[in-house]
């Protein structure tokens, strides 16, 4: 009898063995085999494009990344236990790694019919308006109501290639008038360089991002904001539908809203921003 309870008792524990090395197989060949979005959920090591873009993405001494949307980024992953990866790359490149699949979320972008097709959006999250800017000689020689106005001028535009700055921007790029005076550029640093140059005379960008890169490079006195709105779209991140599911994308905008339900997102804006920041107006108050 112990003789057979102990051979029993052995084979209970190689039955045991053989399962468990079953369920680890069975494992292993699902991680295989399983979709590439179910997969990168299934480790959750999520890619977020940033570049140097104050006070939404920046690079601190240490080496780290902060800024508004990074640190966004990094609160909303966290809660749904992710590990953050930022990728630096330009904005054109940003948009079109999303659409493949190769970049997981794109910040601070504003909600199109065409990205519709490739990526999912959160709920918005910055309100800060796209305005022009001037070279201050610029500044008393052109008066404009409207942007479709300096087609029947001499102004030379700046943009940014593949960003949308708003529908009335989109619309008169159909327009050959419109485009001869557009000149497109890859760094808005590089551009406030050419304004300063007299190679451009104005430059469309986001109003807060503006302000603080002309005070950073001494051209405040050289570059001044004017008082025509391209744009004030509310921005949001961007999630790939190639590298995440929709119910991903779902989970990552309702971490979004307990940031601003429990403070964090006011408190994160409130350390990038010269101001009381409203949750309702998503920016100064």
């Amino acid at each position: 009898m112990a003789l057979e309870h102990a051979a029993e008792h052995t084979e209970t524990r190689m039955e045991a063995g053989l399962r468990a090395i079953s369920l680890a197989l069975l494992a292993t060949f699902s991680l295989l085999f399983m979709p590439a979005s179910r997969a990168q959920e299934a480790g959750c090591s999520i890619s977020v494009r940033w570049n140097d873009d104050p006070p939404y993405s920046i690079r601190a001494a240490d080496n780290s990344i902060g800024g508004i949307n990074a640190d966004l980024a990094k609160e909303a992953l966290q809660r749904l236990g992710c590990q953050i990866r930022f990728v630096e790359m330009p904005w054109a490149r940003g948009i079109l790694s999303l659409k493949k699949g190769t970049l997981d979320i794109l910040p601070g972008a504003l909600r199109t019919h065409e990205r519709e097709a490739f990526a999912h959006f959160s709920q918005p999250t910055n309100n800060s308006p796209n305005v022009l800017f001037m070279h201050r000689s610029a500044a008393g020689k052109y008066h404009f109501q409207q942007l479709s106005d300096l087609i029947d001028s001499d102004f030379r535009l700046g943009a940014q290639i593949d960003v949308n700055y708003g529908a009335d921007y989109q619309a008169l790029l159909q327009n050959p008038a419109f485009k001869s005076h557009l000149v497109l550029i890859n760094s808005r640093r590089g551009a406030w360089k050419m304004i300063q140059a007299g190679r451009l005379d104005g430059l469309i960008a986001d109003e807060i991002t503006g302000l603080l890169e002309l005070e950073q490079m001494s051209l405040s006195d050289e570059i001044k904001r004017s008082d025509l709105i391209i744009s004030g779209e509310l921005a949001a991140f961007a999630l790939s539908k190639k590298s995440l599911p929709p119910d991903f994308a779902q989970k990552f905008d309702q971490s979004i809203s307990s940031m601003k339900a429990d403070g964090t997102y006011q408190r994160i804006l409130e350390t990038y921003l010269p101001c009381r920041v409203s949750v309702a107006t998503l920016g100064c108050d």
